[in-house]
């Protein structure tokens, strides 16, 4: 495994690291989490305008042609100024899925106005009471003449209050914990029967609980084939691990500076408190579990384009197991060592640490994904 960025790679980190510096400061993100739709379409057109929504869509699609690598290398970047917009929500889930399985005339119309800045996406999977079941779909598509007719409610939607379309998993045959019979849709978010309620999460983001009466699509909202959408779940989510995994790193990274710095400048006893071992000790840990998340999370970009689903998942979840065991480690100490401080609204350290303990539980936490590993391993020694 190559772990060099290219040239352009190492340019575009510079250029949005700038970017988070000079137009993303702490203060302008307080002020763009307390606004009505909880992100800015300012700074949303200026990423399309820096070429980072198109970077990773393929070129036919007004896209820049990069892969998994260059998102890692995006939400790194990204990461430490906690940027609110749905970038993973679109570009990475819903662009990522419709740019492998939409027909042409999907990619057609969805694609570039990604590219542009003028489309949202939102992953409307999840349903009440399930938790990480993947399974679990009991919204019903019911096929009808000219097309098919959506009946239930998704919650959960990570950004969907706001999203001009939905990608919805929706139950066409079988019970509602069948492996077979789910499939995929892309939903004009606007239509008559889907009422949608925002609310913010732990971290200052927005989800939304999405109902759909009666909602009447057309044949050519079927994303893949009918029956066959736990496949592009599973690709959706496994496009989702691999992106929250770069974001954590990120935002680690900056804690065990941000920790350090604060142990540099704190005094007691008459001397800096960075100078007692113990805590340097704690520094340390931090900086060592940093380290092993971000291997994982380039595993995790690597393995994106694998052909063999199963193996793909199977790594996947162990980066995912790995990254959330070492969030939970680095930003309970990093509030730790800042002491009463680092709950205060007013101090970065308490946005990162809400925000890696958010990317802990997305698409499974550390316990689900460690089990799913071993019974992925399990299964795969089974067939061999």
């Amino acid at each position: 495994m190559d772990f060099n960025f290219t040239d352009e790679q190492e340019q575009l980190r510079e250029m949005l690291q700038r970017f988070v510096r000079q137009d993303y400061s702490f203060e302008r993100r307080r002020e763009i989490l307390e606004s009505a739709e909880g992100f800015s379409r300012e700074v949303w057109a200026q990423l399309a305008e820096l070429g980072v929504l198109a970077m990773t869509l393929p070129t036919a699609h007004d896209g820049l042609g990069g892969n998994a690598v260059d998102t890692l290398v995006i939400l790194d970047a990204l990461s430490r100024g906690l940027l609110l917009e749905p970038y993973v929500s679109t570009v990475v889930i819903g662009a990522g899925v419709i740019a492998r399985v939409g027909s042409t005339a999907q990619c057609a119309e969805v694609l570039p106005a990604v590219a542009a800045g003028t489309r949202l996406l939102a992953l409307a999977h999840q349903e009440l009471d399930t938790r990480y079941e993947r399974l679990h779909v009991a919204l019903r598509a019911t096929e009808t003449a000219t097309g098919w007719r959506l009946d239930g409610e998704k919650t959960l939607v990570l950004d969907g209050g706001a999203a001009d379309q939905l990608l919805v998993s929706a139950r066409t045959a079988g019970g509602a914990r069948d492996a077979t019979g789910i499939s995929l849709f892309l939903v004009d978010a606007g239509i008559a029967g889907i009422t949608r309620r925002s609310f913010r999460t732990h971290d200052g983001r927005r989800a939304a609980q999405v109902r759909f009466e009666h909602v009447d699509i057309g044949h050519d909202a079927l994303l893949g084939s009918a029956g066959q959408g736990l496949e592009l779940i599973d690709l959706a989510q496994d496009l989702a691990i691999a992106a929250l995994c770069a974001e954590a790193v990120g935002i680690m990274d900056v804690l065990v500076k941000e920790t350090a710095d604060y142990l540099k400048q704190r005094k007691q006893f008459g001397g800096p408190i960075g100078s007692f071992q113990v805590l340097q000790h704690r520094v340390v840990d931090m900086l060592m579990a940093t380290e092993q998340a971000r291997s994982m999370s380039y595993l995790a970009a690597h393995s994106i384009n694998g052909e063999d689903a199963p193996t793909r998942s199977r790594q996947l979840a162990a980066a995912k197991a790995l990254v959330g065991q070492a969030a939970r480690l680095v930003g309970q100490y990093a509030v730790q060592l800042h002491g009463g401080i680092a709950v205060c609204d007013e101090v970065g350290v308490s946005h990162w640490f809400k925000r890696l303990t958010l990317i802990n539980q997305s698409f499974g936490d550390a316990d689900h994904h460690l089990g799913r590993y071993s019974d992925l391993m399990l299964a795969g020694s089974a067939l061999a």
